[in-house]
């Protein structure tokens, strides 16, 4: 169990909803990616909602944090009916999605890595998709949730637009941002890279996922 921290400065906003609508929108339409709108206003609930620091921490008698990944995937699994289970997963891919996409530079030198977070997240929300689809009323939510697993790698990219927005630092770490791009084929960190003058090497080699 852990808890992650930034040093980032805080942001004063008048309504967080609508900032974090602002800001996903605005970074969907500069980096030109393609995402479904119902699946990005789930994105701007679930950062909305982690704002708050007790719905994003769990307490465990005197400490709280974060369970690792592998633990919410074995509650899913243990789970004593589908709707336990899906609970389970739903937990699973928001965190991993939130992590991932505003705590990507801490999971730096960890055991577990930004590409370990999308992996996670993604079969999350694919198995959640699925489990859902069998009724009427579950198919809305799981297209959504098969929109975020499809696209997790960028709904990643869009949230780190809408972090480093929201800090409005220019200093770029350029090791880091080649390490995120050679372990999840990011395209934002290719052209962050490329801007900078540094060509992935890779790019005619491999074809990465997107």
């Amino acid at each position: 169990m852990h808890k992650l921290r930034t040093h980032d400065r805080v942001v004063a906003v008048q309504d967080l909803r609508d900032y974090f609508r602002n800001s996903v929108d605005t970074a969907i339409n500069k980096q030109g990616v393609a995402v479904d709108p119902h699946a990005a206003h789930y994105v701007v609930n679930l950062l909305t909602l982690y704002s708050r620091s007790d719905e994003l921490y769990e307490e465990h008698g005197d400490t709280c944090g974060l369970r690792p990944l592998a633990m919410m995937m074995a509650d899913a699994c243990d789970a004593r009916s589908p709707a336990a289970r899906n609970i389970s997963l739903q937990r699973l891919g928001d965190v991993a999605l939130f992590i991932a996409g505003f705590f990507a530079d801490g999971l730096a030198n960890k055991v577990v890595d930004l590409d370990y977070y999308i992996s996670m997240g993604g079969s999350a929300y694919g198995s959640l998709s699925d489990e859902m689809s069998g009724s009427t009323r579950g198919k809305v939510f799981a297209d959504i949730y098969r929109e975020l697993a499809e696209k997790f790698q960028i709904v990643v990219d869009v949230l780190h637009e809408v972090r480093d927005g929201a800090r409005q630092e220019s200093d770029l770490d350029l090791l880091r941002t080649y390490e995120i791009w050679l372990k999840t084929g990011s395209q934002r960190a290719a052209g962050l890279l490329r801007k900078n003058g540094v060509v992935p090497i890779s790019d005619s080699v491999f074809t990465r996922r997107h």
